[in-house]
């Protein structure tokens, strides 16, 4: 019998992952109110020690790497300030609350996970962020080695890091007896669900926020791969707070922005209007797409990170971006039927919420994004999307505030196919998790 805990969905705000194409990247500058935001994360950290393991590099092969290297360096802190006997047992230690890190560096989710911190104090918990492999510092290779060496980013081997971490960790702090409680966010959200399925002698709970295990192929009741472009349209509407013509401005701007990218006067205008750096090559309907899906990546980022709050989550820590920043992106979109030059200028404002955080850019590229720290994140994660998280996302501009966007998996593969060597496997996250096995348990 499998010992299965449903998932708690705890977060209001969108936080889906993955997409199908690689995600385009915008421009970064410093930005002085980091300063003021990191004070805050700098004091969690120092409520923290920092480690490092000596990891299993493949942990399903007994065959060692054809390069002799068999583990790697991986970090995770441990946070004892809240840790005590519990209040059953004047022997027993309290819960660990274990982070199971995601696609980023881990002092990102140290600094942002509030659940785990105010909950550590009432139950007396230990709390350890634990890195993703290939994220932050635990990589396995470094320089053009890692990117050739992709093989062993995977969510098995993750999760087989995990298990062992917290074996380790429960042996040498001599908690065998306390429970241990996953918590994560999205993929890890997807990581620590699978982690309680796959391995609960290990983890004994699970509260996962936002964690769409539900959202593969071969799924019952099918996945709807538009439900992500719905929700990110709601918060540009008054049922998320925004303004009321704000959607379907958008909904328009693609449209002026694909009449005027149709030949050179109008490209030319556009350049002007939404202020591209000179290095911006904007020739051919490609450039006018890529600068089209770029600032579609902006409105997906900011309904991610539509908290009620100032948050430099989104932006990896450098930078910081209002509370609810999608209505602050709806402002110069708020007036009624807005058109041409007055609406692209609108977007080129609208965008700026995300790519000019710190309101320094001079001007955009739209084959960057808002920091260098997140590209190399966004990369590894589409290396993860083109083999075995592929998630369908489409958009068809009618229930959402874009343009048609079948999900097409046969060009999805071809990318993957030439960015990263690999073919897609479309049911194995379905195949391999025992998700079909929790939907007949729920039935």
């Amino acid at each position: 019998m499998l010992y299965l805990l449903p998932v708690i969905l705890l977060s209001a705000a969108v936080h889906a992952v993955a997409a199908q194409h690689s995600r385009p990247m915008g421009p970064w500058r410093p930005s002085n109110s980091f300063e003021l935001a990191s004070e805050s994360s700098k004091h969690m950290l120092d409520l923290c020690k920092k480690h490092y393991r000596e990891t299993t590099l493949d942990h399903f092969s007994w065959v060692p790497p054809p390069d002799g290297m068999s583990t790697y360096k991986q970090r995770f802190y441990v946070c004892d300030k809240y840790w005590h006997k519990s209040a059953a047992s004047n022997t027993e230690k309290g819960p660990i609350f274990f982070y199971v890190g995601n696609e980023a560096d881990v002092t990102l989710y140290l600094n942002n996970t509030g659940l785990m911190w105010e909950s550590a104090a009432e139950f007396g918990a230990l709390l350890v962020f634990a890195e993703h492999r290939y994220y932050g510092e635990s990589k396995p290779y470094s320089g053009s080695k890692l990117r050739n060496n992709m093989q062993y980013l995977t969510a098995e081997q993750a999760m087989a890091d995990y298990a062992e971490l917290i074996a380790e960790l429960k042996s040498d702090l001599q908690a065998e007896q306390s429970p241990v409680i996953g918590f994560g966010g999205s993929y890890g959200g997807m990581l620590a669900s699978w982690m309680r399925m796959k391995y609960p002698h290990v983890l004994d709970g699970a509260i996962a926020g936002s964690a769409p295990i539900w959202a593969f192929p071969g799924e019952d009741p099918p996945v709807d791969s538009g439900a992500f472009a719905k929700i990110v349209t709601r918060d540009a509407t008054p049922a998320g707070g925004s303004a009321k013509a704000c959607a379907g401005n958008l909904r328009n701007a693609w449209k002026q922005l694909k009449e005027w990218g149709s030949n050179d006067e109008g490209r030319g205008h556009i350049k002007e209007v939404m202020q591209l750096c000179p290095a911006a090559k904007l020739s051919n309907d490609d450039d006018v797409d890529a600068l089209a899906q770029w600032a579609q990546n902006a409105f997906d980022y900011l309904a991610m990170g539509d908290y009620p709050y100032t948050s430099n989550y989104m932006l990896n820590g450098q930078g910081v971006l209002p509370a609810y920043p999608m209505r602050t992106a709806c402002q110069p979109l708020s007036q009624q039927g807005m058109v041409g030059a007055a609406l692209l200028e609108g977007l080129h404002q609208a965008v700026g919420t995300f790519y000019n955080f710190s309101g320094h850019l001079p001007c955009y590229n739209y084959s960057e994004g808002p920091n260098p720290e997140g590209e190399e994140d966004d990369n590894f994660w589409d290396y993860q999307a083109c083999t075995e998280m592929v998630m369908p996302f489409s958009r068809n501009g009618e229930d959402d505030m874009f343009w048609k966007q079948p999900w097409d998996l046969k060009a999805f593969g071809k990318q993957c196919k030439e960015q990263w060597g690999v073919s897609p496997r479309p049911y194995w996250a379905q195949i391999k998790s025992v998700t079909s096995v929790l939907c007949e348990w729920l039935r």
